[in-house]
């Protein structure tokens, strides 16, 4: 099974940056898209971003502005969730998910569309 891993969260000030990580335990991360959701506790799972496999396609959240982007290094296993600007209304459980074998449909901002989920990381941004 594939195993995601979240880092980088942590406590921040209102108008702060902070960039988180995701790193995955697979052998050829490019075969999966990568999905940045956010939770808060009694809310569903909130889109925030995704890119493809070969990180030619990225999608976003309208909410976010272009306050948040997404990157990834295939050679690190790595993707990358970059948020400037945070907002106390950005407080939430950030978790990484995955999915192989894309198909025409995939919107990538459904939770349903993913396989596999990290853990989660605590952002709080304090006002």
């Amino acid at each position: 099974q594939v195993q995601l891993e979240e880092s980088g969260g942590g406590l921040v000030q209102a108008g702060d940056s902070l960039s988180l990580s995701c790193t995955a335990s697979v052998h050829t991360f490019s075969d999966y898209a990568m999905g940045w959701f956010r939770q808060v506790p009694g809310e569903e799972r909130a889109f925030i971003g995704a890119i493809s496999g070969n990180g030619g396609f990225t999608r976003y959240a309208d909410s976010l502005k272009g306050r948040f982007t997404i990157s990834r290094d295939n050679a690190k296993n790595t993707v990358t969730l970059q948020m400037n600007s945070l907002k106390p209304a950005d407080t939430a459980v950030y978790v990484c998910a995955a999915v192989g074998g894309v198909a025409a449909g995939m919107t990538y901002s459904q939770p349903y569309q993913y396989r596999y989920w990290g853990q989660g990381t605590q952002v709080t941004v304090s006002s």
